[in-house]
């Protein structure tokens, strides 16, 4: 069992990168990408762990791009020796998280919540600050129940509070990902918004700008759009990934080495691969 999309407290996950590789270990995991938001400040230390663990570890991120009228999240799986212009481009993103997380702030503040910026850094253990933090701020406050009710009707799109992502432009992204080792995978599709009829002319142009996989397998998709992802992504010779996507505590749905319809993630996934670990599995 393996794990190719799992977050941490180095961005919106609620287990440190170590504790996360621990975990991973322990419920049998043989491989784990550790793919935090728009950072990379956590691969030090899951490598570490991963090390100790004798599990193999595959140095990751997770990018915004930019894209309208749904959510572009693409993978970097394989981030072996970044790059200046890969650090670069996590800089710049750095910097545009923050000036949208003020612009949420300040629109709390006009809404009558008492809240800095320094609040918010309170429920991040982390460099990396999201609406999951602003979430748990809310929740605290007793403003909300729970994160749910932060996001229906408060943080999420169309909400008082929110404010949209800016992201790297694809080709960007696809070339600082190569540029450090990694291969680029589009992060479960169907958060895209994309109709099923305009799907594979764009994942097929997506493919010759120089995505080579597709997260096929992914927990918030129902399992008949998995096995029609992945027929796509095969007609297209691209790379088939899964992922848990887990968080924690904040989203317990979702468990390591699991992901749509309950299904294990099975290290064949990874035959065919180009190298991607920086530690590799060692047999049991």
């Amino acid at each position: 069992m393996i794990d190719l999309h799992t977050h941490s407290t180095a961005s919106d996950g609620s287990l440190s990168p170590a504790t996360l590789i621990s975990r991973a270990h322990q419920q049998g995991l043989t491989a784990i990408a550790l793919t935090d938001h728009d950072t990379i400040a956590g691969l030090e230390e899951a490598e570490a762990e991963a090390r100790s663990r004798g599990i193999g570890f595959i140095p990751g991120i997770e990018i915004e791009i930019t894209w309208e009228p749904g959510e572009f999240h693409l993978l970097g799986l394989g981030i072996l020796r970044p790059s200046p212009q890969f650090s670069e481009a996590i800089t710049e993103l750095v910097r545009l998280r923050e000036a949208r997380n003020r612009e949420i702030i300040r629109k709390m503040q006009e809404a009558g919540m008492p809240v800095c910026y320094e609040d918010i850094l309170g429920f991040s253990a982390g460099p990396c600050i999201g609406r999951p933090h602003f979430a748990a701020l809310m929740v605290s406050r007793r403003i909300v129940k729970n994160r749910e009710q932060a996001f229906d009707q408060y943080l999420g799109k169309g909400r008082p509070f929110y404010v949209p992502k800016e992201g790297l432009e694809f080709l960007r992204a696809v070339d600082i990902i190569k540029d450090s080792g990694g291969i680029a995978v589009l992060a479960h599709p169907m958060s895209l918004y994309i109709a099923w009829g305009r799907l594979p002319e764009l994942i097929k142009d997506l493919r010759d700008q120089g995505l080579d996989g597709i997260e096929a397998w992914h927990p918030t998709a129902k399992v008949h759009s998995c096995k029609r992802l992945e027929a796509l992504g095969k007609s297209l010779g691209l790379l088939i990934t899964a992922g848990s996507d887990f968080h924690g505590e904040s989203r317990p749905d979702r468990k390591l080495g699991i992901t749509a319809g309950n299904r294990k993630i099975e290290a064949a996934l990874l035959e065919g691969f180009p190298d991607i670990f920086t530690i590799k599995q060692i047999s049991h």
